[in-house]
């Protein structure tokens, strides 16, 4: 394995898992920070190029001479291969994806001498089983890691809490493309709500539907649209049903950019009941909500983690406590009532997306801060 140069314009970002970079956040970083970026997918030993194909030679007689060793020599050897690898790259930083990735990449980061970027994304600072899991491992991080990035003053506060230094914190919202999610005109829509994410826990739709049962008995023309897969999905079809709102709540599933900017135009505003899951986990930003102010709609969501960072309170949108459901509801009548008041929110929302949550500003910050600490 031939060691390279390193070349200024090389950097390589680990990703847990190939499907991650489906992510929006992560593909934007692979796709257009300002270096020839070198994605390496899967953890520790399991280790794939974008392709899928193993980084190392003979990785399945390396797989079974490592589960034959003590989980220190297993530990050194991991090291000393990544180690090797990242050399053989040329590359002058590694920019790992989530907290936990970095966690195993800190002694052959070390050994290489590339300095190590770590993005915190979500789970990776909430969960309480990660954190536990993780925690000795976090204090080596915060040590060790060249910079440590965060997306909302919510989640600098509980880094800090868990023992991570402000001098190693940069916050870098995440960003949207303005050219996509380009400006709609709320007022002239119907009592449209629109709301987009996977159906799990920390989004909370089924309270989101109870919230629109609310609205439906005030604003019989309103309507919700619900884009998205996961878990909760069923139930949530199931409730829609049993309160009698299948006429009014629909369930495309999961769909594209394109359609989703498309469907944002034709709402008057934006919704999700984000709260703390039962487990720790939160949202970091949600790029949904970022996405609908870019557009230029109102969004009415909880005061949870990054939202508040997002969306002014009674100025791009409403922000109401967790779990408040009667709240969120009197707030969809509020604008289903008067699409004069959409429409001026949603001016204010473009405006401000346009100067906090570009996606050349995340972008252009995310690499100012990995040439700070480049080799």
């Amino acid at each position: 394995m031939a060691t390279q140069h390193p070349n200024p314009n090389r950097i390589a970002i680990f990703i847990p898992l190939r499907n991650a970079v489906s992510e929006t956040f992560i593909r934007n970083h692979v796709d257009y920070l300002p270096y020839t970026t070198i994605p390496r997918h899967g953890t520790e030993l399991g280790i794939t190029d974008e392709k899928g194909t193993p980084i190392w030679r003979g990785a399945n007689l390396v797989g079974r001479i490592i589960a034959r060793l003590s989980p220190s020599l297993r530990d050194q050897l991991r090291d000393f291969l990544l180690s090797r690898h990242l050399r053989s790259l040329g590359v002058t930083a590694v920019l790992a994806e989530y907290g936990v990735t970095g966690c195993w990449l800190i002694s052959a980061c070390k050994r290489a001498q590339i300095p190590l970027v770590v993005h915190f994304h979500g789970f990776d600072a909430y969960v309480r089983d990660v954190i536990t899991q993780y925690h000795q491992s976090y204090q080596d991080l915060f040590r060790s890691a060249a910079a440590i990035i965060v997306v909302s003053h919510a989640m600098r506060e509980k880094l800090i809490s868990l023992g991570a230094t402000e001098e190693k914190l940069f916050l870098n919202p995440y960003g949207v493309n303005e050219l996509l999610f380009e400006s709609a005109r709320p007022a002239n829509q119907p009592a449209r709500f629109l709301a987009v994410g996977r159906f799990v826990e920390k989004k909370a739709p089924y309270l989101t539907i109870l919230a629109f049962h609310y609205v439906l008995q005030n604003v019989p023309e309103a309507s919700l649209i619900l884009i998205g897969e996961g878990p909760l999905l069923g139930p949530c079809k199931r409730l829609a049903q049993s309160l009698g709102l299948s006429g009014s709540v629909k369930f495309p599933g999961s769909r594209p950019p394109e359609y989703v900017a498309a469907q944002i135009k034709k709402s008057r505003a934006f919704v999700q009941h984000s709260l703390e899951a039962d487990n720790g986990d939160c949202e970091g930003i949600p790029v949904a909500v970022i996405e609908a102010q870019m557009s230029g709609i109102p969004v009415i969501a909880t005061k949870h983690a990054g939202i508040p960072d997002v969306v002014v309170d009674g100025s791009t949108g409403f922000l109401v406590e967790e779990s408040d459901v009667k709240g969120m509801a009197d707030a969809m009548i509020r604008i289903a009532k008067n699409p004069d008041l959409a429409g001026k929110m949603g001016i204010a929302a473009r405006q401000r997306a346009l100067s906090n949550y570009s996606l050349d500003r995340h972008i252009n910050e995310l690499a100012k801060i990995i040439e700070r600490v480049r080799v």
